[in-house]
């Protein structure tokens, strides 16, 4: 990076930097535990030449905090997908029900709101419909932090809330639903790349108009992309050499395209595994009354202090969930 020819290409600069960045996010954490170790092992030195009561209170405290520092390490290294590292983009809806899940759905998006506020992510909000009558009809709002999406994809499902509503006259208690998307924030430049290896070029004599020279030389090409099946042909010039280049940018767009429908098919298949936001589909539930309990069914971790989570607290809940998975992985 101190290369003056450096900043000659800034988008390759900034991915150099942002990879520089992203390493350095796992090497200062790691060396700070190396360092909370050294100083751990030099107290326990002392502590056997002496018994001093605060230097033991010093050692526990240092090892509590070593734990800590340890478990964080050990979730972060579950964050090993593709798009883990990236920022995310969060959409809530409210399901049937009116203003109950409209409320609620307003409660969920103040929750991640809070929760990317204690990690000191920033939230940019997207799209946002507020319901006449109270709570929102629809949330679209990005987190942008380090990761965010490899924590947030634990929250994507459908989200159930038991309490008395503050909307009820009779004061009875009533359960509402909403469904949250988390998707990760990938820029708009899906890169194709094409090994020569996977293509079949065959050239052939040009037919149809374009002079006697076209139709009598092997300038025509048809490229075939062997992995997909994708075939390609040009035969407009009368140079194989431009009509080859034509074809590859023909090839190109057309592996662009299937990217492109293979992520709105995924994205597609999630959203419809999600489309009944009602009883029975819930990843977790949230009771205030008559008791208070945040229930995970996925996990099945059971946290009681439900205001706390609504506040933002949801670290236990991201991180038993990415635990399942790694486990599951293994």
């Amino acid at each position: 990076m101190a290369a003056p020819e450096f900043w000659n290409d800034q988008d390759s600069a900034r991915e150099v930097i942002d990879e520089a960045n992203r390493l350095k996010s796992w090497i200062e954490p790691w060396n700070e535990l190396s360092g909370s170790v050294d100083d751990l092992d030099a107290i326990v030195e002392l502590l056997e030449m002496e018994d001093d009561p605060g230097l033991a209170a010093e050692f526990d405290r240092g090892l509590a905090k070593l734990g800590t520092g340890v478990e964080t390490m050990e979730v972060r290294t579950m964050l090993q997908g593709e798009d883990d590292h990236r920022e995310a983009i969060v959409n809530i809806h409210p399901g049937a029900g009116g203003l109950e899940s409209q409320d609620w759905a307003e409660m969920l998006m103040r929750m991640y709101t809070r929760w990317a506020e204690r990690r000191g992510f920033t939230v940019n909000v997207l799209d946002l419909q507020q319901a006449e009558e109270g709570g929102i009809k629809n949330a679209s709002f990005e987190i942008k932090g380090d990761s965010a999406y490899g924590y947030l994809k634990a929250e994507g499902g459908v989200h159930r809330l038991v309490r008395i509503s503050p909307f009820d006259a009779q004061s009875r208690r009533h359960t509402s639903f909403a469904s949250v998307f988390v998707y990760p924030m990938v820029e708009d430049d899906i890169e194709i790349e094409i090994d020569e290896g996977d293509l079949r070029v065959d050239t052939y004599r040009a037919s149809g108009a374009g002079g006697q020279h076209v139709n009598k030389t092997d300038s025509a090409v048809r490229i075939t992309h062997e992995p997909t099946g994708i075939v390609v042909a040009c035969q407009q010039e009368r140079s194989q050499h431009k009509n080859r280049s034509t074809a590859m940018k023909m090839l190109r767009a057309a592996l662009y395209q299937r990217e492109v429908a293979e992520r709105e098919a995924a994205k597609k298949e999630l959203q419809d595994g999600m489309s009944d936001i009602a009883f029975g589909s819930q990843i977790r539930s949230y009771v205030f009354q008559p008791y208070t309990m945040v229930n995970d069914h996925r996990t099945e971790l059971k946290i009681t202090d439900v205001h706390g989570v609504m506040d933002g607290d949801l670290d236990p809940l991201i991180e038993a969930y990415l635990k399942q998975l790694g486990s599951a992985a293994d």
